[in-house]
């Protein structure tokens, strides 16, 4: 797609958790930009962000920003008071996305399957059970399964990391209903619904590692699941990217078991707003399965990218 002389802010590092993941999803994205024409400024996004951009004056701020303040609406309502056009969703979406237990309302509203949860002090999880095991504990508005732990069955106590001084990823958890099974997911752009990929983790479940270290998953696209749970998971990862009110492209997580007696049992797990954008990540794989390369991509987004989102 030819950009002409449009000039993009490409957002990425900040203080989050993600901060790594994003700076190599935002270099990536910065150089496709530049192969697509763009002329490209790389920020690497501190708490004086809006200083920094009115110093560039950009036309587009492609936020490929990972994990809290830069996924939650945060640097999306900055970007609104400055008239900047943003990619990804707006700050209500963001919001409500991030933050795990309150999408789940918008969701069952929506009539789409989720699992069981309830969000406790984290001193609570700690102490004891909260939930008959098999469960997991998942801080609140975290991305890239940072600070998720699995209790299972005949585990005397919950994780003892969840009492360590050093933890800093919020003063409540979520613990959810454990959901056996297999790891789906789907990716919408704009209204085009992408494949259905399945990951298998080289690890214990699909955690950060897992997710970011060459070789820590194999991605099967298309996945080799039913015709009719196929269509299911694309039909839900549309409706709850719309439940949301999101924009541009999202990404929904599954999990699908088909190991139970009697019927399959499909869970939403959560929409991810800003998806990883590094070479081990989906959404360019389930981008590339139905054509498009990573610069075409990329560009799209920022064809896509306004205010009021």
């Amino acid at each position: 797609m030819s950009s002409g002389a449009k000039h993009v802010a490409v957002l990425k590092g900040g203080w989050s958790a993600e901060r790594e993941v994003s700076l190599v999803s935002g270099r990536g994205c910065a150089e496709a930009l530049k192969g697509q024409g763009y002329r490209v400024t790389e920020i690497d996004v501190g708490r004086d962000l809006a200083d920094q951009l009115l110093k560039v004056k950009p036309d587009v701020a492609f936020n490929a920003l990972h994990g809290r303040w830069g996924e939650d609406g945060c640097v999306q309502g900055l970007l609104e008071i400055l008239r900047i056009p943003y990619t990804h969703s707006g700050v209500l979406a963001s919001a409500l996305a991030m933050n795990k237990e309150r999408s789940k309302p918008m969701f069952r509203a929506a009539g789409l399957p989720v699992a069981e949860s309830v969000v406790v002090p984290r001193e609570q999880a700690a102490y004891g059970h909260v939930m008959d095991p098999p469960y997991v504990i998942k801080p609140v508005s975290e991305g890239s399964s940072v600070g998720v732990f699995i209790v299972r069955e005949g585990d005397n106590r919950p994780p003892a990391e969840l009492t360590s001084p050093e933890w800093n990823l919020g003063d409540e958890v979520m613990v959810e209903r454990y959901i056996a099974g297999r790891e789906l997911t789907c990716a919408v752009m704009g209204e085009e619904i992408f494949g259905v990929t399945e990951i298998i983790a080289n690890t214990a479940f699909y955690d950060y590692e897992a997710k970011y270290q060459t070789g820590g998953s194999r991605h099967i696209i298309p996945a080799p699941i039913d015709e009719h749970t196929y269509a299911e998971v694309q039909r839900v990862t549309l409706a709850a990217h719309k439940a949301l009110g999101c924009r541009g492209v999202s990404r929904a997580d599954f999990r699908f078991d088909d190991t139970r007696p009697g019927k399959p049992e499909l869970i939403l797990l959560e929409v991810n707003t800003q998806p990883g954008m590094t070479p081990t990540s989906l959404v360019p794989e389930l981008a590339g399965l139905a054509g498009y390369s990573y610069g075409e991509l990329v560009s799209w987004m920022v064809e896509d990218a306004s205010c009021d989102r």
